[in-house]
């Protein structure tokens, strides 16, 4: 027998700890491989954790809604197989670094050994293991906070930790950053002092994700509450969205531009092949996949809209991956990415939005599947909306929204004159990050797209 270790996987670039919500076996029951052991959430995504080997489920080391840091050893699971051949076949060749494991694992967590490169030359010696608490553990998200602080290996040590097994969390690293702003906790290292190497490639995004500009801004003054009232806990998906909305305002300055579309030809041709396109393609038309054509086309023309802010860097995104705003029949909302969408025709299009529309609603989305969009588009008119504000899905620039279409008397300007008709008339909206976009831009992309929907021939 041996035992193989269950490692909480990596979901993600930016993804650094996840939450078990059920485990679907309990210690004692047999268990296939990539027969599913766990259900885990993250802020991107819910999703089913598979089992690594075949065997027992021999221990479970985190209980329910406990927060795991990626790479931590959540459970250990009995099997016939060499534990070297199984170790090297759920994670590839092992390394002293490769885990961030939890105190009751015999496992080394990885305080000094990922340090060495980037300390190296420094005078400050290595303390050697046996100077340094063995079951003191550091998650990925304190090490990039003492990182981009400056605070070195010695100073991380003498921090008083109040998580499980006095573990150092992003609270207590926080208070110890504050006081030594202040000149109240242990003085700042001396230029000969290293400080951590472990170097978040956006310390603008890392200083987001573990809330320091969260904790600048004042406590909400607390509602007066009186009358008849009930009073409802916000759900886990809720209080992610709550935190995403607030952080994109806090980041972008939004500014929002509009227009009309007369979208009569799309909208009559769509009526009249919708029916012939299910039964030859299997997948139904909807207005989206036209929606998502026009805005590839105008990308093309105006790049600098499929792009990132980095501190003072832009970053030109050559992939073109369309976020499609899905709400979920808890109310939420997710955004799925067809990933490379200039690469798809309007039957390819179609089958992917139809594809993660139908996953969302049914919890089968993959955590890849809503990451790396580079644009977003959100269809307000569904519920009945003439137009929106959209926030900014960070860190894209633009989200584009496209309100409800409605027939109205309009004037048709013709060679042979004005006219009155009854068209199909479409307002849309976009929300644009004004660091980088200016009104001009941004005005002049959402016009291109007004016009590629209004010329559609089909």
């Amino acid at each position: 027998m041996a035992i193989v270790d269950l490692l909480m996987p990596k979901m993600g670039e930016s993804i650094m700890e996840a939450t078990i919500l059920k485990w679907n076996k309990k210690p004692g029951d047999h268990i296939q491989q990539d027969e599913s052991l766990l259900d885990i959430a993250t802020d991107k995504v819910d999703s089913e954790v598979p089992s690594t080997a075949a065997g027992i489920l021999k221990e479970i080391l985190f209980p329910e809604n406990a927060v795991v840091p990626v790479g931590a050893v959540i459970a250990k699971i009995e099997t016939e197989v060499h534990a070297s051949v199984s170790q090297e076949n759920q994670n590839g060749p092992q390394t002293s670094t490769e885990s961030y494991a939890p105190a009751e694992s015999p496992y080394h967590p990885p305080v000094i050994e990922p340090l060495r490169s980037s300390i190296a030359a420094s005078t400050e010696p290595l303390p050697s293991r046996s100077s340094v608490n063995e079951n003191r553990f550091y998650s990925p998200l304190v090490l990039n906070i003492a990182s981009n602080e400056g605070i070195s290996l010695s100073e991380l040590e003498k921090i008083p930790g109040t998580g499980n097994e006095g573990r150092v969390t992003k609270k207590d690293i926080l208070a110890f950053v504050s006081k030594r702003k202040d000149g109240n906790g242990i003085h700042p290292r001396s230029a000969a002092e290293p400080s951590l190497g472990y170097v978040s490639e956006n310390k603008a995004t890392a200083s987001t994700y573990y809330g320091e500009e969260k904790s600048r801004q004042p406590e909400p003054l607390p509602i007066p509450i009186s009358g008849n009232v009930e009073i409802q806990e916000m759900d886990r998906m809720r209080k992610l969205i709550a935190d995403h909305m607030v952080r994109s305002k806090q980041t972008s300055p939004h500014v929002t531009s509009f227009s009309e579309a007369d979208v009569t030809n799309l909208v009559l041709w769509r009526e009249k092949e919708k029916a012939d396109f299910e039964k030859r393609e299997g997948t139904k038309l909807t207005l989206t996949p036209l929606f998502i054509e026009a805005v590839v086309r105008c990308i093309k023309k105006f790049p600098l809209i499929n792009s990132s802010l980095q501190g003072d860097k832009i970053i030109l995104r050559k992939d073109i991956n369309i976020g499609m705003a899905t709400a979920l029949p808890s109310g939420s909302l997710i955004v799925p990415v067809i990933k490379n969408a200039d690469n798809y025709n309007r039957v390819g299009l179609a089958r992917q939005v139809n594809t993660l529309a139908y996953n969302a609603r049914n919890n089968k989305l993959r955590p890849e599947d809503i990451q790396e969009g580079t644009f977003t588009l959100t269809n307000v008119g569904v519920f009945g909306s003439l137009m929106g504000t959209p926030i900014i899905n960070q860190p894209q620039v633009a989200i584009l929204a496209v309100g409800a279409i409605k027939k109205r008397p309009v004037v048709i300007e013709t060679e042979q004159g004005d006219s009155i008709g009854i068209r199909h008339m479409m307002y849309l909206s976009m929300s644009y990050d004004h660091r980088i976009i200016d009104g001009s831009l941004g005005a002049s992309f959402l016009t291109a797209v007004a016009k590629e929907l209004e010329s559609f021939s089909g």
